[in-house]
């Protein structure tokens, strides 16, 4: 476990479990949201926030956290751990709750009360739009490590084992 890529709905933890695993395994961690926002919400050219995941990939070792299914693929070939976080829709709207108003290492800036409706809406669409394509993905790349987790109980555990 040298190459680790962490997925999974708005909301469901990556980043918490991106730093706690970074912790325990002192592998360098890359948010996505950092690589791909500025602090005025604005977002980098796509050959940036290509050519900077790019260099990223390129080292021994790595924890990504993000989605950003345009690159999920390269980042899944270039993995040799894949963690999905595959939480019901009630514990990603929560999680998003939780965050709001709270400095994250993972996020150029601090998100506000304001329910951005988009943002809410792809958390609500994920299962029937992103998670297909996810599922699909891990198929075809099922010669990796594959850790899908269906709740918060069972990430702890898996970190628990690990720091042994």
């Amino acid at each position: 476990m040298k190459k680790i890529i962490i997925i999974g709905c708005p909301g469901s933890g990556k980043s918490t479990l991106s730093r706690s695993l970074h912790k325990i395994t002192n592998i360098p961690l890359y948010h996505l949201d950092m690589l791909f926002w500025n602090e005025d919400k604005t977002t980098v050219e796509k050959s940036v926030f290509l050519d900077r995941l790019l260099k990223v990939i390129q080292n021994d070792e790595w924890i990504i956290d993000g989605n950003y299914s345009s690159t999920m693929e390269l980042r899944m070939q270039a993995c040799d751990t894949v963690i999905f976080l595959d939480y019901p829709l009630d514990v990603c709207l929560n999680g998003i709750k939780e965050r709001t108003g709270k400095p994250r290492s993972d996020m150029p800036w601090i998100e506000s009360d304001e329910d951005d409706a988009e943002f809410i809406e792809f958390i609500k669409n994920f299962n029937s739009q992103s998670r297909p394509k996810v599922i699909e993905l891990l198929k075809r790349y099922s010669l990796k490590d594959i850790y899908i987790f269906s709740n918060r109980i069972q990430a702890e555990e898996f970190l628990k084992g690990i720091s042994k």
